[in-house]
């Protein structure tokens, strides 16, 4: 069984809605043995009246506390999935390297500025365009950045469009995406695939769900290794959704392997 990587509880993360016990209690049915805890933290966050950071000394000594609890059926790993902002980028590794962590997953959740969860404006723009920009910013995270191990979900930026064809695509803005892989390629850095994105096109009924096999495929012909699998598990019933057929999925594209982190280390397991 491979390791779903990315996951959150209401208890630092201020947008999720299940509880520890919730999460361990669902990987357990699942069969999983390991699982990613990746809170939010988000820094300078724009005011929405929400406290996207948390006390990282309360978050260590909560995380030891599950840890034993989840022990022998489930290995917790502890993470943080960071909300990038140029002007936070050296704010992010000094925090993520004065923290102790197995796994820092690094996510755009802004366009220009604003959460495109609650202001719509960004899907005013071509498809095109608007993922180029999104794209641009996501390899400039990378590049900007050292101190993580995964960049979660690339096609976040699509998730809230009422445009059911708004699917990501590599030929897109293939500059963009070869200058994320590159910045990934050459930091040794992993890939996720976030299978709540496949949820939320099913779910919407998108035109097409599964990621875009060029995406997968220019980044193994550029020299790409790692591809985490993460649900983004907010609430009860989603842990590890999607997990069999983004398994199958990856298998068809002669994909073998996934990676999970501990300690900042990859972990190769077969699919």
């Amino acid at each position: 069984m491979v390791t779903d990587g990315h996951n959150h509880t209401k208890l630092f993360s201020v947008d999720a809605g299940q509880s520890i016990d919730e999460l361990i209690d669902q990987a357990k049915k699942a069969g999983f043995k390991r699982i990613g805890i990746t809170e939010h933290y988000e820094i300078d966050f724009p005011d929405d009246g929400l406290n996207w950071m948390f006390d990282l000394n309360d978050y260590t000594e909560a995380f030891n506390e599950w840890k034993k609890k989840a022990e022998p059926d489930i290995e917790l790993l502890k993470g943080i999935e960071f909300g990038y902002q140029t002007h936070v980028a050296e704010e992010i590794d000094k925090t993520a390297s004065s923290t102790p962590l197995d796994v820092v997953l690094l996510s755009v959740h802004l366009f220009n500025g604003e959460d495109f969860y609650v202001h719509r404006d960004c899907y005013k723009l071509p498809k095109k365009e608007l993922h180029t920009q999104y794209m641009a910013k996501m390899a400039e995270m990378c590049e900007k950045c050292n101190n993580f191990d995964v960049a979660a979900h690339y096609d976040y930026i699509n998730r809230y469009t009422d445009n059911l064809n708004n699917f990501v695509l590599y030929e897109d803005c293939p500059k963009e995406f070869d200058r994320f892989f590159e910045a990934l390629i050459t930091k040794e850095k992993a890939l996720e695939i976030n299978t709540k994105s496949i949820q939320k096109h099913r779910e919407r009924g998108f035109t097409r769900d599964l990621p875009d096999p060029a995406i997968l495929n220019r980044y193994k012909e550029m020299g790409g290794k790692y591809i985490t699998l993460g649900s983004d598990s907010h609430f009860p019933g989603t842990f590890a959704v999607c997990f069999s057929d983004a398994i199958e999925y990856l298998k068809s594209l002669g994909i073998k392997e996934t990676v999970y982190f501990k300690d900042h280390k990859p972990y190769f397991e077969a699919l």
